[in-house]
């Protein structure tokens, strides 16, 4: 058999090289890094952690960079409709000959050690930003952050935008425990970004340790609305439709912005995290590239609206339970006129019924699906629904897979009702292809 040649071969190709998905460590990647003699990805390099938000995030410091004439490079992960979506240069999705010149770069560097899936993807990243000039790169971690394969790369700053269990197996079983694990990206001496208004005390311990210089939101950054809201969200606070403007400030420093187009009760911190990461830079930046960038941003998968026949469906990523929370916080902050109907599909390592439990207040009608086709980690719908026990999305309608279920709930709806669709990228994924086309 002949190398590769197509990006749908060489994605086929570097699943199968390495025995596990998820094999947490540098050494590898390092080495084969040193082999392929990267040096720094840009001039500036920002890399974001934490549980949630770390996508949003990415995609406000991206847009406000941009804003401000930069060249930008963003690192991704997953992707939800074409692998290209996870190297984003200058706003662009790579090309598929851009990434085939990086993985068969990565190939003849390697020799005889083995990558995974996520640490191939994170050097053919690393070698086309290194190529591309960039003022900016900003990395996405995939996972934890320790031992994440971005992690090969020294920051100029670092986010950690929340923390909150996920990844157990990985990462351990309480905030403590992970928060450490997250810390890892920071830096001696340099900032250390955190969106959470009580991070986890293992978090602030490491940085007094290596010295890295931790900017806290509610504490050395805040973000308001007029009527009050901002660092003082709760599971059931939102920005209210029409406040319109909302205000960044730091001590003797403040900014009136317009509200974020990205829905959801979260994107204001997750906004006002993305601009204390850029002002960490040290680079000055006038209120209206900020603000621009702060409009400007855009992800898919989050809380992303269509509408069919006078439903409305909407389609979001979150996986667990902390993500729940907030979306239960934006159904109720804009309940529907008619009924709500979940679209629910999960993969099997995840807390299933924290994140049925935290919406079950919310949702009238439940569809669930199977994702048996997603590998180890999937479930076909009996055994999903299993492990809902106890719940009420339990007695929900089982369809075979996303397609099917969101095909049920649509003729289920009436006008005025809303769909929501959620529970993993796989789900969201599958929901967009069909959403795609009106």
């Amino acid at each position: 058999m002949g190398m590769p040649q197509t990006l749908a071969d060489w994605l086929d190709y570097i699943e199968r090289q390495h025995p596990k998905t998820i094999d947490m460590g540098l050494d590898r990647v390092r080495a084969v890094a040193a082999r392929l003699r990267l040096k720094k990805p840009a001039k500036k390099v920002i890399t974001v952690g934490g549980t949630n938000g770390k996508g949003s995030t990415v995609a406000f410091i991206e847009a406000i960079a941009r804003a401000a004439g930069w060249k930008v490079g963003a690192y991704t992960s997953p992707h939800l409709l074409a692998y290209n979506e996870r190297v984003r240069i200058d706003g662009a999705d790579a090309g598929d000959a851009d990434l085939v010149a990086a993985f068969e770069a990565i190939e003849a560097a390697r020799g005889d050690t083995l990558l995974t899936y996520f640490e191939y993807g994170t050097l053919a990243a690393l070698w086309l930003f290194e190529r591309s000039r960039l003022d900016l790169a900003i990395l996405e971690v995939g996972l934890g952050g320790r031992l994440d394969a971005t992690n090969l790369v020294d920051p100029d700053v670092a986010v950690i935008t929340t923390v909150d269990l996920d990844h157990q197996d990985y990462l351990g079983d309480d905030r403590e425990v992970i928060g450490f694990e997250k810390a890892g990206i920071a830096r001696a001496w340099k900032p250390l970004v955190l969106g959470d208004d009580d991070p986890p005390a293992s978090v602030l311990r490491h940085a007094y340790a290596i010295g890295a210089s931790a900017i806290r939101a509610g504490c050395d950054f805040f973000f308001d609305t007029p009527d009050g809201h901002g660092n003082r969200f709760t599971p059931t606070d939102a920005v209210l439709p029409g406040a319109g403007r909302w205000t960044w400030r730091e001590i003797g420093y403040a900014l009136e912005l317009p509200l974020p187009r990205l829905a959801a009760p979260v994107q204001l911190r997750n906004a006002a995290t993305a601009i204390a990461a850029v002002r960490a830079l040290g680079k000055k930046l006038p209120a209206a590239v900020i603000a621009e960038g702060v409009v400007n941003a855009r992800v898919a998968g989050r809380l992303q609206r269509f509408e069919r026949g006078g439903v409305e469906v909407v389609v979001d990523v979150g996986h667990n339970p902390q993500a729940a929370r907030e979306l239960a916080a934006w159904l109720a902050a804009e309940p529907a006129a008619g009924q709500t109907i979940a679209v629910f599909a999960a993969l099997g390592d995840k807390d299933l019924r924290g994140v049925a439990d935290a919406l079950a207040s919310h949702i009238d009608r439940w569809h669930l699906a199977g994702l048996a086709e997603q590998g180890p980690r999937g479930l076909d719908v009996d055994a999903f629904a299993q492990r809902l026990d106890g719940a009420s999305a339990a007695s929900g309608q089982r369809h075979a897979g996303v397609t099917a279920a969101l095909a049920a709930a649509l003729a289920q709806a009436r006008q005025g009702d809303r769909i929501l669709v959620f529970g993993s990228f796989h789900t969201a994924a599958a929901a967009l292809r069909e959403l795609a086309s009106p």
